[in-house]
This record gives C-alpha cells, structure tokens and sequence, in this order.
C-alpha cells in the first residue's frame, strides 16, 4: 500500500489511537534526538499518552532541562567543571529512598481519601432516596455516565482556567527584561 497522506485529525477509535500514539511517538524522539545531535541543542518533550501515561526525551536529559527551563537560568559551558559537583552515589540513594517514602505517603493519603469519598457518595445517594451505584439499571447508570462526563467537561475547562491564571501571574511577577 505505501505511504499516502492522511486528513490530520482526531482518530475516534481508541485502539487505534493508542497505536497511532506509540508510532507517532517513537518518529518525534527520533527526530528531537536528529535535531540535537545535528544543530547541538538541548531539547526537552514531555508527552502524555491518551491513557495519562507521561513519556519524555531530553537531551542531555529531561530533568536538567525543565530545572533550567523554570528557573530561567543559564546552563554552563559543556567542558567547565563550573556548576557541576559529582554526586555521591549514597546522597543519590537518600534522596530516591526520600522521593519514594513521599510518594508513599501521598498514596496512602489519597487512598484514604478515596475511600472517604466514596462514604460520601453512598450517604449522599441514601439521603436523597436514590439506590446505590451497583444497584442502579441501565437507564440509571445512563443517567449517572452522561452527568459524570458533564462534570468532567467542567473540571477540564476549569483546570484550564486555573492553568491560564497561573500562567498569568507568573508573567507579571517576573521582571521585565532589559
């Protein structure tokens, strides 16, 4: 069949937009990495997947390149040893041993809060005479999908409010420059 061009739009079939990612991903790391090796620039992707699933590229690395991206910093000459001091293999350990604990913490804590939500949800269904979710019939849990996804829409265009307005006040606090 060949290569033939086709109408850049949203693909509707889940399979095949997940495939269609994974392909397509794969192209644009190649080409990021191209272009780093070519041009010997400092390049940072970051990609969700359809499922949320975050994939990123860097060259030299990803972590690096967001630190100084944020920070609006300049990085040192490559070659110099100004600014880079050799991490201890121990000190290193520490603070993944860190990271992980935290996000341990944090797991457990949303996993209680989940749980707590979920009482929530059953109370608030009993209070208002309503069955519980397993227990609803298909028109039921028709109605409980359609206003789930209508809910979502409103967090989504909320997240993008919040998103715009931080966006927002970063740029007026930082200074102009000269």
């Amino acid at each position: 069949m060949g290569r033939r061009k086709i109408e850049i739009a949203m693909v509707t079939d889940s399979c095949t937009r997940q495939v269609t990612f994974s392909k397509r991903r794969t192209g644009l790391f190649k080409k990021a990495n191209e272009l780093a090796i070519l041009c010997a620039v400092q390049i940072a992707i970051i990609v969700f997947s359809p499922g949320g699933k975050p994939f990123s590229f860097g060259h030299p690395n990803v972590e690096s390149l967001v630190h100084r991206f944020l920070n609006q910093e300049k990085a040192p000459e490559e070659g110099t040893s100004q600014g880079t001091e050799p991490l201890d293999k121990s000190t290193t350990e520490d603070n993944l041993n860190q990271q992980l604990l935290d996000l341990l913490k944090r797991l457990n804590a949303e996993e209680k809060r989940g749980e707590l939500l979920e009482k929530m949800v059953k109370a608030k269904r009993a209070a208002k005479g309503q069955p519980p979710v397993d227990q609803l019939g298909l028109p039921g849990l028709g109605e409980l999908k359609s206003s789930l996804e209508d809910l979502c829409e409103k967090l989504k265009d909320r997240m993008i409010h919040l998103d715009v307005c931080s966006a927002m006040l970063l740029l007026a606090a930082q200074p102009p420059k000269m």
